[in-house]
């Protein structure tokens, strides 16, 4: 039983290590976006910059994913009374991850614009993270999405008001 302890102990630390690299590196792709875009335009160093901050919010999401896979395989191994994939937790986890992997790939395709791209998943990011540290609050599934979107426009908002400062940061002329 002590290795089953162990290897949830492993899986718990690696799921909030994946969340908590990628949300810093929403943070990080943000601040590194507006002073990319001052004059108007993403050069080629600026443009590695931001390719190295996307590979490090995969590998984010990809540990994330597979430890959160790892925990639930874990409680049906070991016959947890609770079981994780049933959880209003887990399940608002895994849609906050489908959300940014899907705003994501929206964003490179130029299918949605680029404020509300960025702002799902900033917040989709934050959010993940709040719940891989077990800081956000006991809620249904539903209440938890609720937030998120509310959270969402409130984060719209505020990267609105700062890219405004950046005139030519409205949208993106090459990514």
């Amino acid at each position: 039983m002590g290795d089953m302890q162990s290897l949830t102990i492993l899986f718990v630390i690696l799921q909030a290590v994946g969340a908590i690299l990628g949300a810093g590196g929403a943070v990080w792709g943000e601040i590194t976006y507006f002073q990319a875009i001052r004059d108007g335009r993403i050069d080629r160093a600026e443009r590695e910059h931001l390719g190295v901050i996307a590979r490090a919010l995969r590998w984010g999401m990809l540990v994330l994913l597979l430890s959160s896979i790892a925990l639930v395989l874990l409680a049906f191994i070991v016959e947890s009374p609770v079981q994780l994939a049933v959880t209003p937790s887990y399940w608002a986890l895994m849609t906050f991850a489908l959300a940014v992997i899907w705003a994501s790939w929206a964003l490179s395709r130029r299918k949605v614009a680029f404020w509300f791209g960025s702002a799902v998943a900033f917040t989709g990011w934050w959010m993940m993270a709040l719940l891989a540290l077990g800081r956000f609050p006991a809620l249904s599934y539903g209440a938890m999405l609720a937030f998120a979107v509310v959270a969402c426009a409130i984060i719209a908002g505020i990267l609105a008001y700062l890219r405004s400062f950046y005139p030519r940061a409205r949208e993106p002329r090459e990514l």
